[in-house]
């Protein structure tokens, strides 16, 4: 159900192959290991996507590319996890993530607006990046931790549910012969 589920909702090889923001990779995109859907590389992607949904740089898609492509993780998955930082939850991931940096490195929080704009990216970032950075850095690891484990369990979970009923059918089968 899993693997329908994701085979389902996200996009063919080849079209993402023909998209213009992925032609930097070139014939990086043929390797058939980052098309494979499978336990490892789902998982693996969903760490990737989350992660790198976390860090505050702008090519963050390509970003995602290149470390599925080094990770031979599923490119898609990678790819498609890092719109969790879109133009309505941006503020308040990257809000959250300043509190956290603020709350480990114990330093006294500033006033942090988000906006994205360059004067606040050289005005306000500049005062406060050292606990931005860190709460990006740790909210998203934490989260792309806790997000692939819930991939890898759910994924077991539904794998080992599938041995049992097939195990069923079978023991049914021999009770009628």
């Amino acid at each position: 159900m899993a693997r329908k589920f994701l085979k389902r909702h996200i996009p063919d090889a080849d079209w993402i192959k023909k998209q213009d923001s992925l032609k930097p990779l070139g014939k990086l995109l043929h390797d058939p290991n980052i098309w494979h859907l499978n336990r490892q590389s789902a998982t693996t992607a969903c760490f990737i996507g989350t992660f790198v949904a976390f860090i505050p740089v702008p090519t963050q898609m390509l970003l995602a590319a290149f470390m599925a492509i080094a990770f031979r993780a599923n490119l898609a998955i990678s790819v498609a996890l890092v719109w969790i930082t879109n133009p309505l939850t941006v503020a308040p991931i990257y809000y959250v993530s300043y509190k956290v940096g603020v709350a480990l490195l114990g330093v006294p929080e500033g006033d942090f607006a988000f906006e994205l704009s360059w004067e606040w990216l050289s005005d306000e970032l500049a005062k406060n990046w050292q606990p931005f950075l860190l709460g990006c850095f740790v909210s998203g690891l934490f989260f792309a931790l806790l997000s692939s484990t819930a991939l890898r369990w759910a994924w077991r979970h539904h794998t080992i549910k599938r041995w049992h009923e097939r195990r069923l059918a079978r023991l049914k089968k021999e009770e009628k012969n």
